[in-house]
């Protein structure tokens, strides 16, 4: 059984907070009233609700939420009732949420990430994207995010690709049903890794509205051919989800702000000139050890960037952390 039983009295409303959708019209925002969030798979080592106390207490107005183990295993007994829980929390603290699906060893103890929708078997990834879709409808998620993953070495890159096209389909449909935003992260390394590949994967499912882009920005600086800023502004109608990091030229490897390349005022510029009104939530997967400092000099960084895109004249960004 996932999310709430049709027998079950309904949730608590959602929390406050815009819900932005791919459709939403688009009109230019200040810098400065971008929504930022932070991601919990960077608070591994707290409890679920201890992290969201921790960033509500910093004054983060949203958290994309990883389903792992210890944070709402969608696989995990009792879950209509630890979903309401969560539910809860996030109205009493004031949070938006949008449903991140990139645990690494949840389907598989062995194996990270598997299976992925390009195995021969998908079917417990299909099974675990349509619980989180379910899951971020009864917690009011802004959006769900979700991958390709890594092509299989056995597996030839056409039929990986079918397979791709086909469990998407399945979740597109789950996510039209439920109501809730899907959003398709490119992500280095995997089968769809660029902004060009969503829009190849975008056109094979038939331009769903529903299906939209996660945007990892680090990921923009990476790869994608663009500067970071054209990248944000050429997605602008399809963006539904924003993932914020710093990274370099070719390296894979998310960093906190200050110690990549990424000049990020023009970067949330470019967000707010696009209209965008969903959460920019910060990606560093890899910092649990130091997760409240970490979050806390993420957001100190994030404001000022902000306010340096709004002003006419530049704001010194904080140094890097230490």
């Amino acid at each position: 059984m996932t999310g709430r039983p049709a027998t079950s009295p309904p949730l608590p409303s959602a929390p406050t907070g815009s819900t932005p959708t791919a459709a939403d019209a688009r009109s230019p925002l200040d810098p400065a009233g971008l929504r930022f969030g932070f991601g919990t798979n960077g608070f591994a080592n707290h409890r679920l609700d201890d992290a969201l106390g921790v960033l509500a207490d910093l004054g983060y107005q949203g958290v994309a939420l990883t389903l792992d183990h210890d944070h709402l295993d969608p696989f995990a007994p009792e879950l209509a009732r630890r979903v309401s829980a969560v539910h809860r929390r996030l109205a009493a603290l004031g949070l938006a949420v949008v449903i991140e699906t990139g645990a690494r060893y949840l389907l598989d103890p062995w194996h990270k990430h598997a299976p992925t929708l390009l195995h021969d078997d998908p079917a417990r990834r299909i099974e675990f994207l349509r619980r989180a879709v379910r899951i971020g409808a009864d917690l009011g998620a802004e959006a769900v995010s979700c991958w390709a993953g890594v092509r299989p070495p056995e597996v030839p890159e056409a039929v990986a690709w079918d397979r791709l096209v086909a469990g998407c389909a399945t979740v597109c449909a789950e996510a039209a049903a439920a109501g809730v935003p899907l959003g398709f992260e490119p992500e280095p390394g995997m089968l769809v890794e660029d902004i060009a590949g969503w829009h190849r994967l975008r056109d094979a499912l038939g331009a769903p509205p529903g299906f939209g882009i996660t945007l990892d920005i680090g990921h923009c600086r990476c790869l994608e051919p663009q500067p970071v800023p054209d990248c944000v502004t050429a997605v602008a109608d399809h963006l539904v989800n924003v993932q914020i990091d710093d990274m370099r030229r070719g390296v894979h490897e998310h960093l906190e702000f200050g110690t990549g390349e990424i000049d990020f005022p023009p970067v949330l510029r470019a967000l707010a000139d696009a209209g965008y009104r969903g959460l920019v939530a910060v990606e560093l997967p890899r910092h649990s050890h130091a997760a409240p400092a970490v979050a806390a000099h993420s957001l100190d960084f994030l404001r000022t960037a902000a306010r340096a895109a709004a002003a006419p004249s530049r704001v010194p960004l904080p140094p890097p952390a230490r």
